[in-house]
């Protein structure tokens, strides 16, 4: 990595800055493809696979049969099973606790307020395929999901691990179909012959297919968030495990060659020494190509005090943050900008990416600094109810009288004053 040694502010951006491509690029070669998926159905996106992925959907089938996902089960191995079930528990138990109980809420005599939490009927979930078979990314969108109460669950992925359609059973989807990139994003926002149109899509992807989230978004599907690359940011003290540092930014350099990881201490000898652990330990990955391109974008930098590190990290704003300092849960009170938060040397990211609890789906590129990662609300409309009394009305009516007649809404005005007059005809003084 790269060694920054106390920075000026001013210099702050632009080393913050991640790697992307244009925007513009991006969206030039995403939104054809989403016209030819609109306008072409599954024709098109048949025509896609084979372009794309090279594989002829026309002899598959773009829908998996439910005998092929109810055969996953059996290529796995009994540990792995073991493990994507306790990964389902935790989850599962993390998220039921976001269950709001409904809370009526008197704000004047005779006027109620609440409001109830309603599933959104009809979600679709992305899964990649690229280089790693992300079935924890199933269970963690699947879960809130089933939570949730969505009445369709459609799955989209062109991986065909046994692990997927393991936990996608497990999760509850029973429509899984072999579609990627892109087209599957277009494929889930307009609906084709096979794929039913959805109201809100999830999941991550490369920049294109984050483009494509975003292009539809403006045209009115919504979207969990723009997640994009992997990233983590370590804050690292002489507290910290250099080995277990290393470990931790490697851990998400090996997701992709756009991906970035960022190193921030106070201490020289520790960023040292981190960099020394760096090479024996990629030497040993599978992934090494893909985590060495990384490392090229990645930077360690120097700051003087503890302020200007959370400083920093606020600016950075990551998806991933791990605090490997001597008083981390207190550092943790002043991030205000991050996806999630690993205190403590024995919290990897890692956890938080498999089996803890929390979800992994988070912000990325900066946009943890306005948006939240996925949970049990992002599956879920909150729809306000309220209910007024003859007594509420008649407290509550010259206020609402008043201020429509100061925005000159006479009909907003007069919806009311009909009602207080029929109230008082109905019972004279």
């Amino acid at each position: 990595m790269k060694i920054i040694p106390f920075p000026d502010r001013s210099e702050w951006p632009d080393l913050l800055a991640r790697p992307v491509q244009s925007t513009q690029q991006i969206e030039a070669a995403v939104a054809p493809i989403l016209a030819q998926v609109r306008a072409g159905g599954d024709a098109a996106l048949v025509e896609l696979a084979k372009k794309f992925d090279r594989i002829d959907l026309s002899v598959k089938g773009l829908e998996v049969p439910l005998d092929e996902l109810d055969a996953a089960e059996a290529q796995l191995s009994d540990e792995l099973k073991a493990a994507i079930q306790q990964a389902y528990l935790n989850i599962w138990t993390f998220h039921e606790r976001q269950k709001q109980p409904i809370e009526k809420i008197e704000t004047m005599p005779g006027v109620t307020c609440w409001r109830r939490s309603v599933g959104i009927e009809k979600v679709g979930l992305y899964i990649p395929g690229g280089t790693a078979p992300l079935f924890s990314t199933v269970l963690m969108l699947g879960v809130p999901a089933q939570l949730a109460g969505c009445r369709e669950v459609v799955l989209c992925t062109p991986s065909n691990h046994p692990a997927i359609y393991f936990a996608a059973k497990l999760v509850g989807i029973t429509k899984v179909f072999r579609i990627g990139g892109a087209q599957a994003i277009a494929a889930m926002a307009y609906g084709t012959e096979s794929i039913p149109q959805v109201y809100k899509i999830f999941g991550p992807g490369n920049q294109y297919v984050t483009s494509a989230k975003m292009l539809v978004a403006k045209e009115g599907i919504a979207i969990d968030m723009p997640a994009g690359p992997s990233e983590v940011a370590v804050y690292a003290d002489d507290s910290a495990v250099p080995a277990f540092v290393a470990a931790d930014l490697l851990s998400q350099a090996e997701h992709g060659a756009d991906s970035q990881v960022l190193l921030v201490s106070t201490s020289k000898r520790l960023v040292e020494l981190v960099n020394l652990a760096l090479p024996t330990q990629l030497g040993r990955l599978s992934r090494h190509d893909l985590a060495t391109k990384a490392l090229e974008n990645s930077k360690a930098i120097l700051v003087d005090t503890q302020a200007d590190a959370i400083d920093l990290l606020n600016a950075y704003a990551a998806e991933h943050l791990i605090l490997s300092i001597e008083n981390a849960e207190t550092v943790a009170e002043q991030i205000v900008n991050a996806g999630s938060i690993f205190l403590g040397n024995y919290t990897p990211e890692s956890a938080g990416d498999y089996a803890s609890g929390t979800n992994h789906t988070l912000p990325t590129n900066g946009f943890a600094r306005a948006y939240s990662g996925v949970s049990l609300d992002s599956f879920v409309k909150k729809i306000t109810v309220q209910h007024i009394t003859p007594a509420g009305l008649q407290a509550l009516g010259p206020v609402v009288e008043a201020m429509a007649e100061a925005e000159s809404l006479d009909a907003h005005k007069r919806a009311v004053s009909l009602r207080l007059a029929s109230l008082a005809e109905a019972n004279p003084a």
